[in-house]
């Protein structure tokens, strides 16, 4: 069986279970799925060599191959193409990466995923395919899938304020034909003012809990969403609905906003946006939450046990801190979920940011009403401890900067 990698901290010795069988099953499909990428780039450069020797067959040989690969595999032609070029990218141009599938040490999907997030990339620098690679084998998919999309914003920031408004120029709002009555209404729209507007319908939504409203979460946004542009209010709406209006967290490194120079501003669930939008964002509108680099003094950390629910402040800060739900592997954003104490508050956990986390619905249930024990560790961390014994650790996205002050230097004289 393969070593397990460092998200998974610790798997018991001794006589295999079924769990390990699934494990060595799944690392067997792995490795399977590293040769069929060879053997498919293999057939593929057999197809060419043969065709060189007739120039008239050659512009046919990349389509010979996707319907053979296709038809062998009962996969449309689609499929067949994309696994040719997910293999041709794998042995040709990412050859390490296609070394540590064929060893289980990343998953198919962490393949395919670090390849389509670098070739976005103009140049791929060695060291730049190392640290992902790194990443790949740490981690599971939904956060490295998060991890290879800030490293390429990071890699393209000095594009940013011209890729943007190159972008802006192509807003647009357009509607298409569905089934049953239904339609798509779909809004090409900057990234930022499209999250806000979907956090403020999620806000308003949530509002909506009349007894006997059977309706789901996505159906009263959408109810919502209608009200709001046709009406171009929220009359019909309880109080409580009235006059929300969206949240959205704008990571500045301070340098960058004083000086113009350091690591782009980003925005949760949106990556890097330009500077002066950030410094907008920033200094006029209210109803943005602004975070530093260097944290604003007076957020309280902990209000130990005086009471059970955390001040808004405290919120704001773990959920920004994780980003998403603290299970392992899951990717539901923070604030969808539910803010739990780690050490259960009837059992004497503190409010603190040490002793809080976000969790979805679904993983909250699960560590209160089974065998899954959880233990905070330092920096926000979560270590979850499966029902099998096995122990996995999960990182928050964001660490809480820690400031001391320098020690006193020695006398002038």
């Amino acid at each position: 069986m393969s070593s397990p990698s460092p998200f998974v901290e610790e798997v018991p010795e001794g006589i295999p279970t079924t769990l390990d069988w699934v494990v060595m099953s799944a690392d067997m499909a792995t490795i399977h799925a590293a040769q069929r990428y060879r053997c498919i780039v293999d057939l593929w450069d057999d197809a060419i060599r043969a065709a060189n020797r007739d120039e008239g067959a050659s512009v046919l040989v990349e389509r010979s191959v996707r319907l053979e690969v296709a038809s062998a595999l009962r996969i449309t032609e689609h499929a067949a193409g994309r696994l040719m070029g997910i293999g041709r990218a794998l042995v040709y141009r990412y050859p390490r990466v296609w070394e540590a599938m064929s060893r289980a040490r990343i998953t198919d999907t962490h393949a395919t995923i670090l390849v389509d997030g670098l070739d976005e990339l103009e140049i791929v620098r060695d060291e730049l395919v190392s640290e992902v690679l790194e990443r790949a084998e740490q981690m599971p998919t939904g956060p490295f899938r998060r991890t290879v999309k800030r490293i390429v914003d990071r890699e393209r920031e000095a594009t940013i304020t011209e890729r943007h408004a190159t972008a802006v120029a192509h807003r647009h709002v357009r509607v298409d034909a569905g089934v049953d009555g239904m339609a798509w209404l779909t809004a090409h729209l900057p990234a930022v003012e499209a999250h806000a507007i979907h956090g403020r319908l999620t806000a308003i939504a949530k509002t909506l809990d009349a007894p006997g409203d059977e309706r789901s979460l996505d159906q009263k946004r959408a109810d919502v969403f209608g009200d709001l542009l046709i009406d171009g209010e929220t009359g019909s709406l309880p109080d409580t609905a009235r006059g929300i209006r969206p949240t959205v967290a704008v990571t500045v490194p301070a340098l960058t906003l004083l000086t113009g120079d350091g690591p782009a501003a980003q925005v949760d669930g949106v990556g890097p946006i330009p500077l002066d939008r950030a410094r907008e964002l920033c200094g006029t509108a209210s109803g943005w939450m602004r975070i530093l680099t260097r944290p604003e003094t007076g957020v309280v950390l902990s209000v130990g046990r005086e009471q059970y629910r955390p001040p808004a402040d405290l919120r704001r800060l773990v959920a920004w801190r994780a980003a998403r739900c603290m299970a392992p592997g899951c990717g539901i954003p923070a604030d969808r979920c539910d803010l739990d104490h780690t050490i259960d508050w009837h059992h004497g956990g503190e409010t603190a940011a040490n002793n809080l986390a976000p969790l979805c619905r679904g993983h909250h249930t699960l560590k209160h009403h089974t065998d899954w024990r959880v233990k905070a560790k330092s920096g926000g961390a979560l270590e979850w401890t499966s029902p099998a014994g096995r122990v996995y650790l999960v990182h928050p996205e964001r660490r809480i900067p820690h400031f001391t002050t320098d020690p006193p230097g020695p006398p002038p004289f």
